[in-house]
């Protein structure tokens, strides 16, 4: 499957107050990985879990995240990660009708 957008979803399941996470470094880090176009945050509202939404090229480079550096954060954090991953082309029509800003 050729697929030129792909959304990621990832939480890991611990609970670390986003203000004590050294974002800065991760995100210097995470931008070495191929693909990635962009990530936006999440916490978890009463959870403290830690995640994102990410925007990658291909379905490779996302999966090649997916199983490399997120699993090896998540490791590292002692919690237990969850992935999705969607496909960003056949969704594009609906999302600029919407004003998606993954869509300019």
């Amino acid at each position: 499957m050729s697929v030129k957008k792909v959304f990621l979803y990832a939480e890991i399941q611990v609970s670390i107050p986003f203000e004590t996470i050294p974002w800065k470094d991760i995100d210097v880090a995470m931008k070495k990985n191929p693909g990635l176009k962009s990530k936006t945050w999440l916490s978890g509202i009463n959870t403290n879990t830690i995640g994102g939404f990410y925007e990658f090229d291909t379905l490779e480079n996302a999966k090649a995240y997916a199983v490399g550096y997120l699993a090896e954060a998540a490791q590292q954090l002692g919690g237990s990660l969850t992935v999705r991953l969607y496909n960003g082309d056949v969704v594009a029509e609906a999302s600029k009708a919407i004003n998606s800003p993954f869509y300019a």
